[in-house]
């Protein structure tokens, strides 16, 4: 038979999935791998999807979502975010990932590149991939934080460069970018006359620091911003996310969303309607709980002589491994099934990841102390051997 898809088959796979999918096949195993929270998904919330549910909303709705809900939206970005949207202005996806490579097939042509940060999302490599496009990366400084650098940024800008995303706070680093960096970025792709597409999956999830969206700058329609409801509101299995970009995009990306997916779930539109309009006091319980969890995190890791920085937001840190003498993949699979730890190998976001492992702290207090005291037990446990040899 005629091959496969080349695109396809040459996508590179999420280690975090792979580890995961191992992981739940095992016994006791303590999972720090995945971006999932601990808490379920709020109770009204769910509520509000059942009541739906009954009430008939269960049909299709509009591409671009139903209405209520980006009424909902347009008061929650202009409020928290900043951003002057309209409902023109809005499109509902079937998740984060959606909207995301919903945003790049409505920008990207053939022969076009795109900028993305090592380290990233892996997610972003995999679309990028299977869809034939080319992708260069821009460094993000570890001893600034893991903050972007602007001027290798703007070394890798080419006439074939057609959009920059970035993500903040990010994943995986927990990194929160300030004000003058988000300006610059739109700086940058103005200049350039680029599109710049904002991930601000964790937008609300910040310690430290305040999460500034680049929309706030933007007056020409360039910059496309990402939402989704997953880590926010503990809404993982709903698959709600959104996009704010010009009214001419938007209309694009919803046209595009009938061939994939036709519109988001309904009954997860009328969820994530709920979470927006109801009470915010699960939101902030959830922040507290996770900053604590983040306090935790750096305070063994400081025990052990093995802190590096503290991330600002997200639900995330990287780890560093270097002394154990293992890359990150190896290092990720010896210690799930020798200590019985899932974590994510560093390399699969980026080649500066090497050196590290990822770690989700939105786990039970319980099972962070102990999957950190591994952790830190496993790097020892590498460093020895090599003093031994």
């Amino acid at each position: 038979m005629k091959p496969y898809s080349k695109n396809a088959m040459a996508m590179p796979k999420s280690r975090i999935r792979e580890i995961m999918h191992i992981a739940m096949e095992m016994d006791d195993v303590i999972h720090l791998e995945v971006g999932e929270p601990d808490f379920q998904t709020p109770e009204h919330i769910v509520e509000s999807a059942c009541i739906a549910a009954r009430s008939g909303f269960t049909k299709y709705t509009p591409n671009a979502g139903m209405l209520s809900l980006r009424e909902a939206i347009v008061d929650k970005v202009r409020k928290y975010n900043g951003i002057p949207a309209s409902v023109e202005n809005v499109t509902v996806t079937a998740s984060g990932v959606c909207a995301i490579a919903t945003s790049l097939m409505a920008l990207m042509d053939d022969g076009d590149e795109i900028l993305i940060p090592d380290l990233s999302w892996p997610d972003y490599d995999m679309i990028i991939a299977v869809n034939g496009w080319t992708q260069k990366r821009y460094p993000l400084l570890k001893d600034k934080g893991f903050l972007p650098d602007m001027s290798a940024l703007r070394e890798q800008i080419t006439d074939k460069t057609k959009v920059i995303m970035l993500n903040s706070p990010s994943n995986p680093t927990g990194a929160v970018f300030p004000k003058e960096i988000q300006k610059e970025f739109y700086e940058v792709a103005r200049e350039y006359d680029l599109y710049l597409i904002s991930d601000e999956t964790y937008d609300q999830l910040v310690f430290e620091g305040e999460h500034v969206s680049p929309a706030i700058y933007d007056t020409e329609g360039r910059v496309i911003s990402i939402f989704s409801f997953s880590k926010v509101y503990a809404m993982t299995g709903w698959r709600v996310g959104y996009i704010i970009a010009s009214p001419s995009l938007s209309k694009l990306i919803a046209d595009i969303q009938e061939p994939y997916v036709s519109c988001a779930c309904t009954v997860s539109q009328k969820a994530a309607e709920s979470a927006l309009r109801g009470p915010q006091n699960c939101l902030k319980t959830m922040i507290e709980s996770y900053k604590k969890r983040r306090d935790i995190a750096v305070e063994i890791l400081k025990a052990n002589n093995m802190f590096v920085y503290s991330p600002q937001g997200t639900i995330y840190m990287l780890i560093d491994i270097s002394r154990s003498g293992m890359n990150s993949y190896d290092f990720a699979m010896s210690l799930l099934y020798e200590k019985r730890v899932a974590v994510s190998p560093g390399d699969t976001f980026g080649q500066s990841g090497k050196d590290y492992i990822r770690i989700c702290f939105a786990a039970s207090e319980d099972d962070l102390k102990k999957g950190l005291n591994r952790i830190c037990d496993h790097v020892n446990k590498g460093s020895a051997e090599r003093k031994d040899i």
